[in-house]
């Protein structure tokens, strides 16, 4: 299986926790308790010091099902098996022989025990990996829900059924100790009380029991009124309090030598808080939810009450809108179901803002508190538009909102919801009126807003006063307006309706004028529209699941895109305008060439994409997927390695690729593996009509012609003199006299050099006329040809020269039957004019004296001059093309 040629999968962004209740370990070489929450496939650990993310295991198989710490590992449960992490991301032992899902971990010492969903029981030597005995529970007997182990009690676990009974067994000795009768109600939750002997018990109606194991008693019993009990922890650090969560997002704090409520949480979460967990002799208390949040809560206030002193968190329901901000691409703005607007960061988790969820009444809100059902929520965003220029002086970011006409306005700056909401006065009373698009202009002083009414409107998002209309009083369009755009020089508004209409309007209209400038008329009605204002291009999705392309400055169709077999959700174009990636319910997402109008990039995820966007530096693709409260970041591998951007046949098989984890994916799996194409290989020639020049470098045939200019002009005034050489012993003559040497070895310079001349042939010993005499009887020039690629200028220009010295009259003609044969051939075209220029610049007399040679010149005459014709009549034709779109 292959994937995207263009999009590598790089991680995953907005990832807190889910339902499975997180675990807290202390790490004595750094003093400081570690937190794992789980997401999915993976866990998070982070510090409680900062609240920092620290590291992000590798990927499970299949999601987690259950999380469990001691001092040296974190235990995962993923399907069947069962895994051992050191550091959080060393996988150390894997535990398998489960026949169903695990749902239950306890580190016991030295062993590690696991329940399934069968009730079966497994005890784990934790180094050898090894099995040590097995209990198995009928479901329909004693389904095992929880379990824990008491405190000075030794091989001893408690565990609690759905039944409602409880079950104290020995593991060591393998059997059951004593059975307490229970309670008529399945038990959620076993924890450990500060007191020995004494453990509570959460039920399903709402019950809290603290009940001593020793003497089968119960001590005291509490009722919780949000409903069934699903996390309990106890503080330690002096105070007798006990926390307890709901499934409603409450957490009630219990006084238990009063045996009452202390205070109450009545928003810390916006679904079920699975998991609490006091900090050990701390007045620190974590809490984590499905809502995709893990919150950390300090009790410093007077009256004993706790606050909020750290959060993370990301999307409680799924994405729906994801942008970029910014020209670096280091911040993700994104909405989603739960009506709240965010900043990720694509740096670091921990530069991730919130700007809030939006409200009807913010201050009243921000003293009441926002949770789910609030009355106070505004419906989730349809639409966004944000500008960078002014975000430091006013609100730069205009909302939608399904089915309201209001336009709410953010800043992200402040990182809050402005005051200001934005709404004609003609519908001050109207409620059936919602806005449906909208556009931030790039001056960051307008917002332009579109209605389902046809009506468009121009407000100051400064001031919120209303400034032009667009159109008459029906309406710029006769359907909903389904997109709306404005040039960069804020000089033209481009609209886009229900009624298959495009139409072009002057940004400063003034009161009179009600009709467009210009309009364009589609085959299908408008779904939305995307902008590049860069390159004054418009992508237009329609409702027959096609894409069409309008340049803005011609104000003309330019580009239509078929293909997807559902509705397109989103489009965007890369920074420089050159492919179109769209995204459409067919789980598929698609790049497009623009230039070439071909598909060159597919690949289908497993959830459909409903928005993307490209970053402005090119580097990533940022997309959100149904049903996943998670964003995906995809590399750009072009900005990194080659790659082939062919055009994709109809008939190719789709890629089918995984979404991204949180950690970062460095190495390339199995199923990731790109399929190898080969390199693209230029044929020799395109076309026999075509004339095709070498890839010669310029320096080896340009200055041919005048090769004897240049060496003229290089000649040094003065040879240079070379030393004589002596021998490095020099012999003597013996006699009777002062002493002399023995030169009689010393070899005459000019006597030498002049033999040395004469004994030199050319034309007989040099490479390129062995091969050019080859040819005589074959006619195969090629290797003639190559070896004179290979020579430099004066090397080509002597070659050519020692012809003429030749004893032998056929190597000149072989040397025109080569010229002959690269006419003939079209190619190396440019070469074959250079060396026949030469050719006949030291042979015309000699081939004006041989009738053969005459001859033979008059047919290459005839083959020069019909290449001559082609070349002249395709660069006519082409110049003629160049300057038709010059006047247009």
């Amino acid at each position: 299986m292959v994937q995207s040629r263009i999009f590598a999968r790089n991680r995953a962004l907005g990832y807190v926790s889910n339902h499975i209740p997180l675990v807290t370990r202390y790490i004595l070489r750094r003093k400081e308790h570690f937190i794992v929450t789980c997401v999915g496939k993976e866990f998070h650990t982070y510090g409680c010091s900062h609240f920092t993310l620290l590291s992000v295991s590798g990927m499970h198989p299949d999601d987690i099902t259950c999380l469990a710490t001691d001092t040296f590992h974190v235990y995962t449960a993923s399907a069947n098996n069962i895994y051992a992490w050191r550091r959080g991301t060393e996988l150390r032992h894997t535990y398998k022989g489960h026949d169903s899902t695990v749902h239950i971990l306890l580190p016991f010492g030295a062993h590690l025990l696991s329940v399934d969903e069968n009730s079966t029981l497994r005890v784990w030597n934790i180094k050898d990996e090894s099995l040590l005995l097995e209990l198995t529970f009928g479901n329909s007997i004693f389904k095992i829900t929880t379990m824990m182990h008491p405190n000075t009690y030794m091989n001893k676990i408690l565990l609690g059924s759905e039944q409602g009974q409880l079950q104290l067994w020995n593991v060591k000795q393998m059997r059951m100790i004593y059975a307490f009768k229970g309670w008529q109600s399945s038990v959620t939750t076993l924890v450990q009380a500060p007191a020995i002997d004494v453990a509570a018990v959460g039920l399903n109606d709402g019950r809290i029991i603290l009940h001593n194991l020793k003497y089968d008693e119960t001590l005291f019993e509490l009722v919780q009124n949000w409903g069934p009990v699903i996390s309990i922890s106890f503080r330690t650090d002096g105070h007798p309090i006990m926390a307890t969560g709901s499934v409603g997002g409450q957490i009630v704090f219990w006084n238990l030598e009063q045996r009452m409520v202390e205070s109450q949480l009545c928003t810390a979460h916006n679904a079920a808080v699975t998991s609490l967990r006091y900090i050990p002799n701390e007045p620190l208390l974590v809490s984590s939810s499905p809502d995709n949040s893990l919150k950390l809560w300090i009790f410093d206030m007077s009256d004993g009450a706790g606050r909020l002193l750290r959060i993370r968190e990301g999307h409680a329901e799924p994405p729906t809108i994801v942008r970029f901000y910014g020209n670096d691409g280091n911040y993700l703005l994104t909405t989603g179901g739960d009506s709240s607007l965010r900043l990720f960061s694509t740096v670091t988790e921990i530069l991730n803002k919130s700007l809030g969820r939006a409200s009807f009444n913010r201050k009243a809100s921000k003293r009441k508190g926002l949770s789910v059902g609030d009355p106070m929520i505004m419906p989730p965003i349809t639409e966004l538009a944000s500008e960078v220029t002014r975000e430091k002086e006013w609100c730069n970011i205009a909302a939608t909102h399904s089915g309201l006409g209001v336009v709410t306005t953010w800043s992200t700056h402040l990182q809050k919801m402005g005051d200001l909401k934005l709404l004609p006065e003609r519908f001050k009373n109207n409620y059936n009126a919602s806005a449906t698009s909208l556009c931030l202009t790039k001056c960051g002083n307008f917002v332009v807003i579109g209605y389902n009414t046809g009506h468009v409107d121009r407000f100051n998002i400064q001031s919120g006063i209303h400034r032009a209309s667009y159109g008459d009083e029906s309406g710029a369009h006769e359907g909903a307006v389904k997109g709306i755009m404005v040039d960069d020089l804020i000089q033209t508004v481009i609209t886009a309706g229900k009624d298959a209409k495009i139409k072009f309007w002057d940004f400063k209209n003034g009161r009179g004028m009600t009709t467009a400038r210009t309009i364009i008329t589609l085959e299908e009605s408008v779904e939305w529209i995307r902008c590049h204002n860069e390159s004054s291009l418009v992508a237009v999705a329609l409702e027959n699941f096609d894409i069409v392309l309008v340049d803005v400055d011609t104000r003309r169709i330019v580009r239509h895109f078929e293909g997807h077999e559902g509705r397109v959700t989103d489009a965007c174009f890369n920074p420089d305008s050159r492919w179109l990636i769209t995204a459409s319910m067919d789980c598929t997402i698609r790049t497009w060439d623009i230039p070439s109008s071909h598909l060159i990039d597919i690949f289908q995820v497993p959830e459909a994409c409903i928005s993307l966007n490209f970053s402005a530096t090119g580097e990533f693709l940022a997309t959100a997927h149904v049903n996943n409260i998670g964003i995906f970041l995809w590399s750009n591998r072009t900005l990194y390695s080659h790659v082939s951007l062919k055009a994709i046949s109809k008939d190719d098989v789709i890629p089918e690729v995984g979404l991204p984890g949180s950690s970062v994916e460095d190495k390339v799996d199995e199923d990731d593996i790109v399929a190898a194409e080969p390199d693209y290989v230029s044929p020799h020639q395109l076309d026999s009509d075509l004339v095709t020049m070498s890839t010669v470098a310029q320096s080896r045939w340009q200055n041919l012609l005048d090769i004897d200019i240049i060496k003229k002009r290089n000649k040094p005034k003065q040879a240079p003199k070379v030393s004589e050489a002596a021998p490095f012993f020099l012999p003597t003559i013996p006699t009777l006299q002062s002493l002399r040497f023995d030169l009689s070895d010393v070899a005459d310079k000019t006597e030498s050099s002049h033999i040395r001349s004469k004994s030199i042939n050319p034309a007989t010993f040099t490479t390129f006329t062995k091969f050019l005499k080859s040819t005589t009887t074959t006619d195969d020039f090629s290797d003639v040809i190559e070896n004179l690629k290979t020579m430099g200028p004066s090397a080509i220009d002597f070659e050519i020269q020692s012809l003429s010295l030749s004893e032998d009259p056929e190597l000149v003609l072989q040397f025109m039957k080569m010229l002959r044969h690269m006419m003939e051939r079209q190619t190396d075209f440019e070469l074959s004019q250079a060396y026949l220029a030469v050719f006949l610049k030291w042979h015309g007399t000699a081939i004006s004296e041989s009738k053969i040679l005459r001859d033979y010149l008059r047919e290459m005459q005839e083959v020069q001059t019909k290449n001559w014709l082609t070349l002249r009549e395709k660069l006519f034709y082409n110049l003629s093309v160049v300057q038709s779109l010059k006047k247009m």
